[in-house]
């Protein structure tokens, strides 16, 4: 016999649940199916889906004013792992002209390694994926895994708080080759005979080398290498191997626009750099549809800013300068408005220039890749609505669909672990053998956590979810693959936040009955409370409808309350919504629903 999930029981019961997860990383411990491959749940339905686009809180797409793109990573997707190692080459080299062995440009960049997220100790070298609290679920020194006991003697309780003066956060997909290359040189230094191993760095006669200082060389060499280096002008030389380019992007652009919406570009990239990116993106020989012809990049936005210093530009900004888009170079002095069609802008701040374009926060999407300058500031700061771009999904996904009887064995292990508990209660003295099936559990959560990568997926290890999954329920309104994936939905689109289930919603079933042993005092209202304020028609209409007896209970409470000089004795039943469940109302429908809701009740 199979096991189900609770959606599945009641469908097929006829009770229609429409429950889903607040994020892919969810999605494992929500469903309660054996057979996965048969579920009839959403996760399952529409989990494989690569047009999909996830919601953790509800939102309206007729109420958004304002779309707000990134460049790189979102509007511009860089092929993986092609971008990724010419990173990590440029960064070696860099390096070695520092000073660091020869050796080292002998390392090769293994896609398999490196994920987002993880957190850099930069006291003892280690590289952790952690939960969202702390708890580390995987330590790696250089190549090598640390076992439960390593771990413990390191970080007691197997825990360590977010102390940015010890750890970096390598959360953005620029960060992927910097984090390998940590790797790489934890390794070679720690296991080159050349150098004796201490707790927080490494020796050579009397040279100390800390940990610490070897992640801030690899992090000045990124730095330079994005900022001063060949990374912009190699890639500008090889666009066809470097950039992915889609004839949907025009499509899609042209389409938001046609709908009424306003569109900006918001990127840190130079001027130089994005006019050469986004130019390749749309050398097309015709426009949005064939028998159109070619447009400038600039006329598909309404706003352009370029050098925004994100996340700067959340907070105190910098001077809003235009650019000269002949020359490249930036005019004298600080723009002051308005902001004009097509210009190009540097630099500015988020204040003055939401005032300029006239716009509340939530009149605002932003879309873009980085968890913290994109979706974290724009979202706490700013109160913008936020969608997360993590291409990183299209693998999530087809391991998730591919690897689907992993996780059906996986949910047969927690079957057959309660089975042996079963008819157990305090009164038994032997304890049930259940070394085997934990060391099954342990072995398939490995082959499931290995599908991913070595470090495992982006968004769980085993059952839990990491820092980064923590991050994008946070903070990302929605999330997706690719901001493409928005022309599947209707540009007046609500996307609804399925419920957050706890574990006790998730694992018992609506149609189960759950008696009480001993009664409790109730919270519902069972009974019309009278409201002071009630005129007296409201009340003669009252009395006619009640028997006798109620009259006179009306009565008295009434005569109660005209000589009691305690303004209420009671709280009134809301007569309006008064719950805000994330259904993402404009404010006229907002005041609109809540009269509709008086009348209801009033009638």
């Amino acid at each position: 016999s199979r096991t189900d999930c609770y959606q599945c029981r009641a469908r097929r019961g006829g009770c229609e649940v429409t429950v889903s997860v607040q994020s892919l990383a969810n999605m494992l411990l929500k469903c309660q199916c054996a057979d996965l491959q048969h579920c009839e749940c959403q996760y399952h339905a529409r989990g494989s889906a690569p047009n999909e686009i996830f919601v953790n809180r509800s939102l309206h797409l007729e109420n958004i004013k304002y779309y707000g793109f990134d460049m790189d990573y979102t509007i511009a997707e860089y092929k993986s792992p092609q971008y990724e190692r010419l990173g990590f080459n440029l960064i070696k080299e860099r390096l070695v002209s520092l000073g660091y062995p020869q050796e080292i440009l002998e390392f090769e960049y293994d896609p398999s390694f490196p994920i987002r997220g993880l957190w850099f100790d930069t006291l003892y070298g280690n590289l952790l994926k952690v939960d969202a609290y702390g708890n580390i679920l995987v330590c790696v020194h250089g190549f090598t895994f640390l076992k439960h006991n390593e771990v413990y003697e390191l970080y007691p309780n197997k825990f360590l708080q977010l102390d940015e003066s010890r750890v970096y956060v390598l959360n953005t997909l620029f960060n992927l080759p910097e984090t390998y290359l940590l790797a790489c040189l934890i390794d070679f230094f720690t296991n080159s005979a050349q150098y004796t191993k201490d707790k927080t760095g490494v020796k050579s006669g009397n040279l100390l080398m800390s940990f610490k200082s070897i992640f801030q060389d690899v992090r000045n060499a990124t730095d330079w290498v994005h900022i001063q280096g060949d990374l912009k002008s190699e890639t500008v030389k090889n666009l066809d191997e470097y950039v992915k380019k889609d004839e949907r992007l025009p499509v899609f652009l042209s389409r938001l626009r046609e709908s009424g919406a306003k569109i900006f570009l918001l990127t840190n990239s130079d001027y130089r750099f994005t006019d050469h990116i986004m130019t390749y993106l749309f050398d097309f020989p015709h426009g949005p549809r064939p028998e159109e012809p070619h447009r400038n990049w600039k006329t598909y936005f309404d706003l352009i800013v370029v050098d925004a210093r994100k996340p700067l530009f959340f907070g105190e900004g910098t001077i809003l300068r235009q650019v000269d888009t002949t020359t490249g170079a930036l005019r004298l002095g600080t723009h002051m408005g308005p902001l004009q069609k097509e210009q190009v802008y540097s630099g500015g701040s988020c204040d003055v220039f939401t005032e300029l374009i006239k716009a509340k926060g939530k009149d605002v999407l932003y879309v873009g890749d980085h968890i913290f300058g994109d979706i974290l500031k724009s979202k706490k700061i700013r109160g913008w609505r936020t969608f997360l771009i993590v291409p990183e999904l299209i693998q999530e996904l087809h391991v998730w669909t591919d690897k689907c009887q992993l996780f059906a064995e996986l949910q047969g292990l927690d079957v057959m672990l309660g089975d042996l508990y079963k008819n157990l209660d305090s009164s038994t003295k032997e304890k049930p053998d259940i070394s085997k099936v934990r060391h099954a559990i342990r072995d398939v959560t490995h082959k499931m956590d290995m599908s991913y990568g070595m470090l495992g997926s982006l968004f769980r290890s085993g059952s839990r979810q990491t820092f980064f999954s923590s991050q994008v329920v946070r903070y990302a309104d929605l999330y997706a693959a690719t901001v493409l994936n928005l022309l599947y939905y209707p540009f007046s689109y609500m996307f609804r936040a399925p419920p957050m289930l706890m574990p006790h919603e998730s694992t018992v079933a609506h149609e189960q009955r759950f008696v009480m042993d001993t009664p409790m005092i109730s919270r519902s209202r069972t009974f019309s409370i009278i409201d002071e304020n009630d005129d007296v028609c409201n009340r003669h209409n009252r009395m006619e409808s009640c028997g006798i007896e109620e009259n006179k209970s009306i009565m008295e409470m009434l005569d109660q309350r005209s000589q009691s000089l305690v303004p209420h004795v009671r709280p009134e039943t809301p007569r309006s919504v008064t719950h805000n469940h994330d259904e993402d109302y404009s404010d006229e429908e907002s005041d609109r629903q809540s009269g509709e809701g008086e009348d209801k009740v009033a009638s």
